[in-house]
């Protein structure tokens, strides 16, 4: 009976084994938190872009930063990484039985560094593979290739396989959530399979252990100066992550928040109640010296000083210029060159006039 209880909450019969819930709730978190920074940030680089560009730019760069240094740091102080934390679980290596050693007590050093690397790199290859495709797919549908050119044809192959690739991805985690939840596994991801760890519940062991682990650093002393430089660096880390993970852990129901909100579901709803008036032209240019990027003819593109090819028009700014002028220069600065308006390649949009 108590087996036919496990299978409906969709929970393994062990005792100390966290339900499918658990574990799909904490993998969910961190897939939560950068999205809703990734829009924190891009805000602040619209409005400022000078001062946060760059921020924005490299922001899959300092965000896997962060969380390598977040990950590191729970991961030696509770054997667990932030969201496994956050949902109180812990890691312990495959192959322990009922004895499971202290969250305290760290993982084995081959364990920890494989979790680290996938909790932390598997994540941001991904995030930069899926922009790569978006890319590609760009790059694409507005591309200057010739057909016969061999690079087209082969991301075009790359492309056409791309889903192919991602649904096997994507289905081999299902089919280890769903052999979990029968009881066949005791792995909810293969991630945590390749690292040769599973996740348990904390015991009131393991709590009291960090408890008296964290009051005997705060309490230790040495006088060694290389033992002081090191504990010095070593509490530096540790009170960054700690400043880190206290901010995610306060902040994680509004971060959700956020992410819902600005959900593809609800971007419709969105529009419709922070729509602005469309804003009337830049008249200010005539008195700026980007004024001088403006020729006099109005068939001239700003930036050739050419007669247009395939005029194309900035949604952002309304300026017009050549296509494969305008698609260098926003591909590159992320701006239009006359306003300094941020803009992207989605904001171009051909004009076709009688004539063509």
């Amino acid at each position: 009976m108590a087996e036919v209880g496990a299978h409906l909450t969709g929970a393994p019969a062990a005792a100390d084994t966290p339900s499918v819930f658990e574990a799909v709730a904490q993998d969910s978190l961190m897939g939560a938190v950068k999205p809703a920074l990734q829009h924190l940030v891009k805000v602040l680089a619209e409005a400022n872009p000078a001062r946060y560009g760059s921020l924005w730019r490299w922001f899959d760069e300092i965000y896997v930063l962060l969380d390598l240094l977040l990950q590191q740091h729970y991961l030696a102080r509770c054997s667990a990484s932030f969201s496994e934390n956050f949902y109180s679980l812990k890691r312990i290596p495959m192959g322990e039985g009922t004895r499971q050693p202290l969250a305290t007590a760290g993982l084995p050093k081959r364990q920890h560094w494989k979790s680290l690397l996938l909790l932390v790199l598997v994540p941001y290859l991904k995030g930069k593979l899926e922009k790569l495709v978006s890319s590609l797919r760009e790059e694409d549908e507005y591309s200057i290739h010739p057909p016969s050119s061999s690079w087209k044809r082969f991301y075009r192959a790359f492309l056409a396989a791309y889903p192919f690739v991602n649904m096997t991805w994507e289905g081999w985690f299902l089919i280890q959530q769903l052999c979990y939840i029968l009881g066949k596994a005791q792995h909810h991801s293969p991630l945590l399979r390749l690292a040769g760890v599973r996740l348990v519940r904390l015991t009131a062991e393991d709590i009291h252990a960090l408890e008296t682990k964290l009051a005997g650093a705060t309490s230790g002393q040495t006088h060694s100066f290389t033992s002081r430089v090191q504990l010095a660096a070593r509490k530096a880390l540790g009170g960054i992550a700690f400043s880190l993970s206290t901010g995610l852990s306060v902040s994680v129901f509004f971060l959700q928040f956020l992410d819902w909100w600005y959900s593809s579901e609800n971007q419709e709803t969105i529009k419709s109640l922070t729509a602005l008036p469309t804003p009337p032209p830049p008249v200010h240019l005539d008195h700026e010296p980007s004024s001088a990027l403006l020729p006099k003819l109005k068939t001239v593109c700003p930036l050739c000083r050419r007669i247009r090819v395939n005029a194309t028009a900035l949604s952002t700014s309304g300026f017009v210029f050549c296509y494969r002028c305008i698609y260098s220069h926003v591909k590159a600065h992320q701006r239009c060159p006359v306003t300094g308006y941020a803009t992207e390649l989605q904001h171009l949009v051909k004009l076709y006039s009688p004539e063509s």
